[in-house]
């Protein structure tokens, strides 16, 4: 059942807080310092997600990866991260953005070396058949049944990189 869609504008702070990982318990301590407010969801959006991050010091958005056919977008609001891609290291700070297009093999993620919280918006199509791999884990995930955030309907399905599932 989709949730209610919300008035047309709302605090971003009141929307509930998510801290958990729909990863293999292996690799969820990467992410245990992520804390993500669902915009997109709160509004009831279905072709794209938007969430506001907050990444505490020492934690990171994701394993690095890339999408087969999802693009994504980071706006940094408050604080600063590192950008780790397969081109390098590239320090972020508020008011800086990063894109990535989908079925472009250049794995990323953010990491917050700072001893500070850092915030960042994340923007995401939300696109049936996409693939994510993972090219320093033995992790690759599809995403399957279509549905929205892991929903009744669909979800993430994670494997090895041989095909073999968690």
């Amino acid at each position: 059942m989709a949730a209610k869609p919300a008035l047309p504008a709302i605090d971003a702070a009141k929307v509930e807080p998510s801290a958990g990982s729909n990863y293999p318990a292996e690799f969820k301590p990467v992410v245990s310092g992520r804390v993500k407010r669902k915009l997109g969801d709160a509004f009831g959006l279905t072709n794209f997600g938007v969430n506001l991050t907050t990444l505490k010091p020492g934690a990171a958005s994701a394993l690095r990866h890339w999408h087969v056919k999802q693009d994504e977008f980071v706006y940094v609001v408050s604080g600063e991260l590192v950008l780790v891609t397969d081109a390098g290291e590239q320090r972020l700070t508020a008011g800086m953005c990063a894109g990535f297009t989908g079925g472009i093999a250049n794995a990323h993620h953010l990491v917050n070396r700072s001893a500070s919280d850092a915030i960042y918006l994340e923007i995401g199509d939300r696109v049936a058949g996409d693939g994510v791999t993972y090219p320093d884990d033995d992790l690759a995930a599809k995403w399957v049944n279509g549905g929205v955030n892991g929903g009744v309907d669909g979800g993430w399905q994670f494997t090895r990189k041989n095909g073999t599932p968690y």
